[in-house]
């Protein structure tokens, strides 16, 4: 990885993950880390907007899980979670649609697509409960995406920022892999979905 001339062999990225304005979000991501499902994964997208993985090879288009009450099922099996957006000045955040759906358009999240190395969690652009385990990390531009004003704020989740690394993802190519991911702390606060 090539950051400002200098070459590291590999890159280490530190990520603060919010479960407090994205809980099921972050708690899916906090759980598929946990399972070591994105340890060994490819780097499937990388076009200076995003930096996107979670898309297992084979026919499901991520991971493959158990359905519950709270969460569905895709057509390969792909656990799925419903889209969770929370506005500033609301008691917590609402799921299954976007702002624009709820006719709340300008307003601000809680949790914005505001710097770089933000993370969102990919779905299906017309269908708001597609999420399973795909994410991206934000290349953010202030021209291209300015919080509040973007098209991410309200119709994705921001579930949290990397902290120390976030250069590397100006190296980072389609075919890259992960290796190891890991939760260091707070990993006793997740709550699984009954």
């Amino acid at each position: 990885f090539d950051v400002e001339g200098v070459n590291f062999p590999e890159a280490k990225m530190t990520m603060v993950i919010d479960g407090y304005t994205s809980p099921v979000t972050g708690g899916n991501f906090v759980d598929l880390v946990k399972r070591g499902f994105y340890d060994n994964m490819q780097i499937q997208r990388s076009d200076g907007f995003v930096v996107q993985t979670g898309d297992p090879e084979g026919a499901a288009e991520g991971f493959v899980g158990t359905p519950s009450k709270s969460l569905g099922a895709g057509k390969n099996g792909e656990r799925l979670i419903p889209l969770e957006i929370f506005i500033q000045g609301d008691k917590g955040p609402f799921y299954e649609s976007t702002m624009e759906d709820e006719g709340r358009g300008g307003q601000a999240t809680v949790l914005p697509f505001s710097s770089y190395g933000a993370m969102g969690w990919a779905r299906d652009e017309y269908e708001p409960n597609s999420g399973g385990s795909q994410f991206f990390w934000l290349l953010f531009d202030s021209d291209l995406t300015p919080a509040g004003k973007n098209v991410l704020d309200g119709r994705y989740p921001c579930f949290g920022y990397v902290t120390e690394g976030a250069d590397f993802l100006r190296d980072t190519r389609e075919g890259d892999i992960i290796v190891k991911a890991k939760i260091t702390q707070g990993a006793e606060n997740l709550v699984q979905p009954k």
